[in-house]
């Protein structure tokens, strides 16, 4: 896909800008170039937490959002809490246009177990593109060695499916980097990551991992489905 002469301009900027390329470079440079119209996702897993510190650390303000599905564990939503009160933020809840009950009306119940790509359609990939209309460039907390698709992702690139740039200032840290940030930095985390899950996602789609297990085993467990497609990879120049 070729881009428009803004959309290259945005991107080969930052690109140029980010030369050392560590993530408090990338959240600067995000904040300088798009002030206001840059926005933050969290799912509330250890790498969205990391950043939501970092912003501390280097007192930039970027207004933060969660995709609230109404599925969240009771955890989830007690350490919303507590990031809001510790860090003196507000995350915004998006949410579907949907409510469970006026979901399960149309579409019947528990979508989730019988077309889970629909049930993150409505709950997630929507939501996320009618909030992300009102910014220029998001930052997400994604690394490279997660997933496959997300083997190839950059430092900044262009988000061909919703129309913005995408910064990912965790890209090349490793599930031990996280952690020990978070040790060291003495970051509030999810206690689910203690009792087996090492990836957080709804309650229907999300179980405990066993020993040998990839992190992300528990997440649709029973088919092939590891993401929710707000990563998906829609090509692009970069």
């Amino acid at each position: 896909m070729n881009l428009e002469p803004r959309q290259s301009e945005d991107v080969e900027e930052l690109q140029w800008r980010v030369k050392v390329r560590t993530a408090e470079e990338v959240l600067s440079a995000a904040v300088e170039r798009f002030q206001a119209k840059v926005t933050m996702a969290t799912g509330f897993g250890v790498e969205g937490l990391v950043l939501i510190d970092l912003l501390d650390r280097l007192s930039l303000s970027i207004p933060i959002f969660t995709l609230d599905t109404g599925l969240f564990f009771p955890e989830t939503y007690r350490l919303w809490e507590e990031l809001e009160t510790r860090y003196r933020i507000r995350i915004e809840a998006v949410r579907p246009e949907l409510d469970l009950e006026a979901q399960a009306a149309r579409f019947g119940k528990e979508l989730w177990g019988s077309d889970p790509d629909a049930c993150c359609g409505l709950r997630k990939v929507d939501p996320l593109a009618r909030h992300l209309d009102r910014f220029d460039a998001w930052i997400t907390a994604i690394r490279r060695d997660q997933t496959e698709s997300r083997s190839a992702a950059t430092w900044v690139e262009w988000d061909g499916r919703f129309g913005l740039v995408k910064l990912n200032p965790l890209l090349d840290w490793s599930s031990a980097d996280v952690w020990r940030y978070a040790r060291e930095r003495e970051v509030p985390v999810n206690p689910l990551h203690q009792r087996g899950y090492p990836s957080i996602g709804c309650v229907p789609c999300t179980t405990p991992v066993g020993a040998g297990e990839d992190a992300r085993a528990g997440r649709w467990r029973g088919i092939s489905k590891k993401e929710c497609g707000l990563h998906h990879r829609s090509g692009g120049s970069r």
